[in-house]
């Protein structure tokens, strides 16, 4: 029988925190002062009228746009019915995620003009066939529980990009998808194809298969076409990200704790314009939140600086009770590389130790620019060890094994016991890329480094055949709704010199 001491304390995984109760009080204080007093700048009149309906103070009125400010009570009462919980679940119902406080899930990111071709190395312009192949790996990596489009499809009409690139991903992989639009015809349009998917509205309303990211401007700006988004994922229970994106020295201050307060300013406005517009709309906050870098004045995706304001954030979002967006697995590396890797690995593991909920961006090299297979296959394997860190060492009478030691006694081994057949598998973790022979092992199957093992296993994954996640039928109607689209935009044209 175990017997326990009182007031025994367990850590049942390892323990992250950056801000303690009192900082996050005061950086939620600080938000509410510039929410009230300095305001935001909101460019939707519609998004102006709900505010201003719900208690909002509106001056500084332009033809495009008014200044909102809401008082403390605003934020207190949106609070109060905001979901601590939100639900995203995949077309094949097994596949779910339970976005609350330290849950965590990863998955790629969006939307990005180029692509690292897994073939031959170049980067070129991302295309249909690049959303389809990265869904694929999302598909067949087990840490990745959630996608994102990890290209552009500019193979198609700059107008209806988004549609082409939701039915991409949904014959690519049957986990849950965070969706970007154009605008808010183009939700509407990856809507009804979700309707679609599903099998009508009703389907949706037991789950929906998809989270909407929307993105207002730093600093302390909201444009139409952000708001219009707001709105209508409100009214059509969409869960969606609301997810500034600030940087520091350039969209934000330059002092870390200013930056929270702006980001968290802006998260306040998505959450009290939601709960206005339909109480119990379901939000993420979070984003990206890095830095400027001086001396090149790109947003660092892989610097230290990122990992901790999303960390710090993360802390924040759980004091709010309200499910984090965090960013992780990408890197300013302009390849699959150690650069690449190292950053990576710092930031997956910050993640997942503060417990963000939504970590995405896994696959971003070049700071957001470029997606590469190799980075979100690597990640998936760097991913799959810090879970393992995650389960920490349980303490018990049956793991600190006393009667094994005792049996095994001085000078002995235990790779005979009972106890090692037993526990090794669990206990231990295991890798599937990371090489662990000896020199000469490694030598006679082929001296293969840590990138080769990579690329192998992208390649592996692309040209394994599957069976197909749409039928016919499915696949020309979610076909017909993007052609449809393509019509109502056809004298639009890929500007292609746009992306480079």
């Amino acid at each position: 029988m175990q017997v326990r001491k009182t007031n025994y304390q367990v850590n049942a995984t390892p323990t992250l925190q950056v801000l303690s109760e009192d900082e996050v009080e005061a950086i939620y204080y600080a938000a509410l002062r510039v929410l009230s007093e300095t305001g935001v700048r909101v460019y939707d009149k519609e998004g102006v009228e709900v505010a201003y309906s719900g208690g909002a103070i509106v001056e500084d009125t332009t033809e495009d746009s008014s200044l909102v400010k809401m008082p403390p009570w605003m934020v207190d009462r949106a609070r109060a019915t905001l979901p601590r919980k939100v639900d995203v679940v995949g077309p094949d119902r097994s596949y779910r995620m339970e976005l609350y406080k330290n849950q965590i899930y990863f998955g790629a990111g969006s939307d990005t003009p180029f692509t690292l071709d897994p073939y031959t190395g170049e980067r070129r312009r991302s295309t249909y066939k690049d959303v389809k192949n990265f869904a694929r790996l999302a598909e067949a990596l087990p840490n990745v529980d959630f996608h994102m489009s990890l290209g552009i499809t500019q193979d198609t009409a700059v107008g209806t990009y988004d549609r082409w690139q939701y039915l991409a991903m949904l014959e690519g992989t049957n986990k849950p998808i965070n969706i970007t639009a154009v605008d808010l015809e183009g939700v509407r349009d990856q809507l009804e194809m979700a309707y679609i998917r599903l099998g009508g509205k009703e389907e949706w309303r037991k789950g929906p298969c998809f989270s909407l990211y929307i993105e207002p401007v730093s600093p302390l700006s909201h444009s139409a076409e952000v708001v219009q988004k707001l709105i209508f994922a409100s009214d059509h229970d969409i869960p969606f990200v609301y997810t500034p994106c600030p940087m520091a020295g350039g969209t934000a201050p330059t002092t870390l704790a200013g930056l929270l307060v702006q980001a968290l300013t802006e998260s306040l406005f998505g959450i009290v314009l939601s709960q206005l517009r339909r109480p119990g709309a379901q939000l993420i906050i979070g984003g990206l939140l890095s830095n400027m870098d001086m001396a090149t004045t790109i947003m660092a995706y892989g610097s230290p600086e990122m990992a901790l304001l999303s960390a710090g954030y993360t802390d924040i979002t759980k004091w709010l009770e309200v499910p984090m967006y965090e960013t992780a697995g990408c890197s300013d590396a302009k390849i699959f590389d150690e650069q690449a890797a190292m950053e990576a690995t710092i930031n997956i593991a910050t993640a997942a130790l503060i417990g963000g909920n939504m970590i995405h961006d896994v696959g971003y090299i070049e700071s957001g620019l470029t997606s590469s297979m190799e980075m979100m296959v690597a990640s998936d394997e760097i991913i799959d060890m810090v879970k393992r860190i995650l389960r920490g060492i349980p303490v018990t009478d049956e793991t600190k094994a006393l009667d094994v030691l005792d049996s095994v006694g001085p000078g002995g081994h235990f790779l005979d016991h009972d106890h090692t057949y037993e526990r090794f598998k669990t206990e231990i973790w295991r890798p599937r890329l990371l090489d662990r022979q000896n020199w000469e092992n490694w030598t006679l199957s082929g001296s293969k480094r840590f990138n080769e093992r990579v690329h192998e296993r992208v390649i592996e994954i692309l040209e394994t055949e599957t069976e197909p996640l749409l039928d016919e039928a499915m696949y020309r109607e979610l076909h017909r709704v993007c052609e449809l689209a393509d019509a109502r935009h056809k004298d639009e044209e890929l500007d292609v010199k746009m992306f480079v």
